[in-house]
């Protein structure tokens, strides 16, 4: 199963509800397009709700890195949203955890972005 994308916009804030998987190839080369595409309409604060996503390898966690850095270069903001266990304990591991600002609820998540 690929992954899908679907967005969403609350309050200013682009969600980008990902589902399926983040992997080498199509999943991650998904996201990096709708990331770059918000971020050319000028849509500077991007949630990743990873609520769906029921896996991730590490090209998924460069490419979340990616989207990061890709995010901040712009003057933008990027954070993740409802993270799985399988998908919290990966970033744990390859202490990414630490560098992402990671929230657990979607309006907590809104309201966090400046």
């Amino acid at each position: 199963m690929s992954m899908k994308i679907s967005i969403r916009h609350v309050d200013g804030v682009t969600i980008i509800d990902c589902s399926g998987r983040i992997t080498l190839g199509e999943g991650s080369v998904t996201l990096r397009d709708t990331v770059r595409e918000a971020l050319a309409k000028g849509e500077k604060k991007i949630l990743l709700n990873l609520a769906d996503v029921n896996y991730i390898d590490s090209s998924g966690i460069g490419e979340l890195v990616s989207a990061f850095t890709t995010t901040k270069n712009q003057n933008g903001e990027l954070k993740l949203l409802k993270l799985t266990k399988k998908v919290n304990d990966l970033l744990q591991i390859t202490k990414l955890y630490t560098v992402f600002d990671v929230k657990d609820d979607e309006t907590a998540a809104v309201k966090s972005f400046k």
